[in-house]
């Protein structure tokens, strides 16, 4: 089973060069094509002169190898989804939400300034939110000035999920078998199918905490500095992909403390041996530092005075309270991840629910949360799914199983550092809870879900389960929900949504229905929702100036990459200060002026402009139709 692990540690040292070459180009103001090929070059060179083959080596991938592995049920049904992730990601562009909002326009931003830059805009999660995901977007959206590939950010370090948690697992006394299974299991979570194939930034960080996690453990027995490294980097990758992966620290340094002191160069070993394997621990511990979260938070203090960035979020992302914390997230945790894979209820609950809950209990919620925060979905999304409603079924039943069997010996007795391993991702998860007010959850915990199973699952108790007829009916339900989880989603449905659904009507219709018309047209136009008023700007138009409020997406104006770039407005900017950045054409939304009492024609008025076009446009089913107008700027 450890032929995956040449692609982990390739994926790693590609997630670090990513993220380093990120920072180390934009202090150079090279944050371009040609220093990503550079960068690329000196990699190249590097590669070929660090490489000695084994003659006895064997090749990662073999045609008998795989045709072995995928011809059991469990490895091919997986086979089969990770096909059809692959084929909506290369049908479809990216549609998810904050990924067009701030993730794609912040990169965007960078390289047209050639640097990483505190950007000017109403907008502020293109600023203090960690640079891990775009790190590794930047160079594909220079290379190719297009966001269509962005989605094998996420792709390829789903494929290496199934040979990482069966690694963790056995190595955490998870028997061989319960291993085996839940290996292909865990990956079909909807929240790792869906974002796979998406421009989300929260699954794929899961490939990190597993790979931080079991090459410390490889370290304890191999006694080699390299899986030393390898541990330290994945886990600084881990908290650069996410702020929220911080608390994941904790079980990775009961891991890591142990082995930690092979870093240390070796006492037998000659002087000049001594002095290179400081210099190459130095380096490693620079690298990790720089691909982790440390320069955000650096930023972020110079930049808001606070290195976690919350003093410009809005006031309910961080908890106040943790007990309602603590109880409000457990329930809504639960409540995700058990929601039926369709659930036509979804618009009745988000309707009813909130507006019967106790008042004081209302009262909690509404103070303490984001708003939304007990929304639920009629189809599982990316934006908000966990593992989904047939896995957390599935192991909800194997755990029941296993302790209904009372004929089960007890499990062996595991030592101090491995049940603090297990033990502690739920410490890092309640603690999460009881900071956090945001909506969506589920998928904001994504990176913890390989980390909580192996407590559930170690034991006998297990091993009898997964051998009853049963589980293997129930495994097939599973993996039949999550292929319709992904036929399904509305981002990148692989059955003929559009076509279908634009034949109806927006009259005569049931609610039911309109309400899926909605949903799927949405999603289709999601992309590029402004290509209309991006239309009405004069081909010559180089700079767009953008006064949108802080989750309007402005993506459509930056179209094509790389041959116009758009410039935030900020209601505090002078007549002057447009003018001196080139600013002529600019996109107002209805969102902004509502937000500041105004009216388009006291903008115009106040800015000397003229009205060019005006549009009705639908980016958020949850929101509406919003209005967007496009003026000019008289000289």
């Amino acid at each position: 089973m450890n032929s995956f692990l040449p692609l982990v540690r390739f994926w790693i040292l590609l997630s670090v060069v990513a993220s380093a070459a990120g920072w180390v180009l934009s202090a150079l103001r090279q944050l371009n094509g040609a220093g990503y090929a550079v960068v690329a070059g000196l990699c190249l060179m590097t590669a070929l002169l660090l490489h000695h083959p084994r003659p006895d080596a064997r090749p990662v991938l073999s045609a008998t190898r795989f045709r072995r592995r995928f011809s059991r049920a469990l490895p091919l049904a997986f086979a089969g989804l990770a096909a059809l992730v692959f084929l909506g990601g290369v049908l479809y562009a990216p549609a998810n939400y904050d990924g067009l909002t701030y993730r794609l326009p912040r990169l965007l931003h960078w390289l047209a300034e050639g640097r990483w830059h505190w950007v000017h805009t109403a907008n502020y999660r293109m600023n203090d939110r960690s640079c891990g995901c775009e790190w590794l977007l930047t160079p594909l959206v220079a290379a190719t000035r297009s966001d269509r590939a962005l989605f094998l950010v996420n792709f390829l370090p789903f494929l290496l999920l199934p040979g990482l948690v069966f690694s963790v697992f056995t190595r955490l006394g998870v028997r061989a078998r319960v291993a085996w299974h839940w290996m292909w299991l865990l990956p079909t979570g909807y929240t790792f199918l869906l974002q796979a194939g998406s421009l989300a930034n929260d699954a794929f960080a899961a490939a990190y905490a597993l790979a931080a996690v079991d090459f410390a453990l490889r370290a304890a027995v191999s006694r080699r500095r390299a899986d030393v490294f390898f541990s330290l980097l994945a886990a600084a990758l881990l908290t650069g992909a996410k702020t929220g992966n911080l608390p994941l620290l904790l079980p990775w340094l009961i891991a890591f403390l142990p082995v930690s002191p092979l870093m240390l160069p070796g006492m037998d070993a000659s002087a000049s041996r001594r002095l290179a394997q400081s210099l190459a621990t130095l380096l490693v511990l620079l690298t990790a530092a720089l691909v982790s979260f440390l320069p955000t938070a650096l930023l972020n203090w110079q930049h808001c005075g606070d290195w976690t960035g919350l003093s410009l979020e809005t006031s309910k992302i961080a908890m106040r309270h943790p007990l309602i914390g603590l109880a409000g997230n457990s329930a809504m945790f639960l409540l995700c991840n058990f929601c039926p894979t369709l659930f036509p209820f979804a618009g009745w609950w988000n309707h009813t629910i909130p507006d019967h809950l106790p008042a004081s209990l209302a009262a909690l919620v509404q103070h303490n949360f984001e708003a939304n925060f007990c929304r639920l979905g009629e189809l599982p999304t990316e934006e908000w799914s966990g593992l989904g409603f047939g896995l957390s079924c599935l192991l909800a039943l194997g755990v029941a199983a296993n302790w209904l069997s009372r004929s089960r010996p007890p499990p062996p007795r595991a030592s101090w550092s491995c049940r603090a391993l297990l033990l502690t991702p739920y410490v890092s998860l309640l603690f999460f809870f009881a900071k956090s007010g945001m909506m969506t959850l589920a998928r904001l915990v994504s990176a913890y879900y390989p980390l909580l199973l192996p407590a559930l699952l170690r034991g006998p108790g297990p091993a009898a389960v997964v051998r009853q007829k049963w589980w293997g009916y129930a495994t097939a339900i599973v993996m039949l929900l999550a292929g319709a989880a992904v036929v399904l989603t509305p981002a990148r449905p692989l059955w003929p949504a559009k076509t279908i659904l634009s034949k109806l009507g927006t009259t005569g219709s049931s609610p039911a229905v309109r309400r899926l018309r909605d949903v799927y047209l949405t999603y289709a136009e999601r992309p590029d929702p402004l290509a209309a008023a991006r239309a009405a700007l004069p081909a010559d138009c180089r700079i767009v100036g953008f006064v949108g409020a802080s989750d309007d997406p402005e993506l459509s104006f930056w179209r094509p990459y790389g041959n116009r770039r758009v410039e935030d407005i900020l209601d505090t900017d002078s007549e002057g200060q447009i003018h001196d950045r080139g600013i002529q054409y600019v996109v107002i939304t209805g969102v902004f002026l509502d937000a500041h009492h105004e009216t388009i024609d006291s903008w115009l008025a106040a800015h000397h402009a003229v009205p060019v076009t005006t549009l009705t446009v639908t980016t958020e089913v949850s929101v509406g139709p919003g209005a967007w107008y496009v003026a000019h700027i008289v000289p």
